[in-house]
């Protein structure tokens, strides 16, 4: 896969996707980076910690997050930050969105990969803008409602429509990464967010690398009891089950502590 220009090679290890909120009302870190110092500053860490790539979001998915963001607000947001990383570093980035204009606009301004919650199947042009460009993407397995009729299967054929459709706009399979979507609100109860956690390797039946999004998520609170803060290992141990897994990416708040747990974890894996 490339991504702006850089390889990454999947098989024998994880790399680190940075998430950079640009939203006023994230989760968990909604307003700490909304304003442009401030995002190039925790960039810049997040690239002296080790992130392979930075990925850009301006509209909050938390759980409930209402009502839908218009374009112009989300790119206004996006943009001037997006712009301004590229210009002052040189990291791969990617744009969290599920709207086709919000996509185009950040790949005009240099994104390489089109992060989609709804796998390209919310926004019938997404996949084509994607094409188009010659973007890399990541596509999220969502749904309205949990409810399903064979649920670790029904996921696998939801993401199997949603490469479908990628692959018939043109985007290349080798640009493609694939994304469980772990989270309450995405489609999937507590209960199935573990087992889902816990069956991981189903997804490699579909023959396309993993990017994990865990991330200080409702999974880890529900589970720890803790608010969003206080998540940090909980996310490690989702992490180190990443590698163990062979996912290729995880996305993460805390680039530092999970890269070391990363580091540790392959280090285990490949003594014989």
């Amino acid at each position: 896969m490339k991504i702006n220009g850089k390889e990454f090679e999947f098989g024998n290890h994880t790399y680190v996707m940075g998430i950079l909120n640009v939203t006023p009302d994230s989760f968990s870190d909604g307003g700490r980076w909304n304003q442009l110092d401030k995002a190039l500053k925790h960039t810049e860490d997040m690239i002296r910690e080790g992130a392979d790539v930075i990925d850009i979001g301006g509209e909050s998915t938390r759980p409930g997050y209402g009502d839908i963001l218009p374009d112009e607000e989300e790119i206004g947001r996006v943009l001037p930050v997006l712009t301004a990383i590229r210009e002052r570093f040189d990291v791969p980035i990617s744009v969290d969105t599920y709207k086709s204009g919000v996509a185009e606009a950040a790949l005009k301004a240099g994104a390489g990969l089109v992060n989609d919650i709804w796998g390209f199947q919310y926004d019938g042009r997404m996949a084509g803008v994607t094409a188009r460009y010659g973007a890399a993407c990541c596509l999220m397995h969502n749904r309205k409602e949990p409810v399903y009729e064979d649920y670790l299967e029904d996921v696998k054929k939801d993401l199997s429509r949603s490469v479908d459709l990628a692959l018939e706009a043109g985007v290349p399979g080798e640009q493609i990464l694939v994304d469980p979507g772990i989270g309450i609100g995405f489609g999937k109860t507590y209960e199935q967010n573990l087992l889902l956690m816990n069956r991981l390797e189903i997804l490699d039946e579909l023959g396309y690398p993993v990017l994990l999004g865990t991330s200080r998520k409702s999974m880890i609170g529900l589970t720890l009891d803790l608010p969003a803060s206080e998540r940090l290992e909980g996310t490690l141990v989702t992490t180190v089950m990443a590698v163990m897994k062979g996912c290729a990416f995880v996305r993460v708040h805390d680039v530092k502590e999970n890269k070391r747990a990363i580091r540790m974890a392959e280090a285990i894996l490949a003594a014989r």
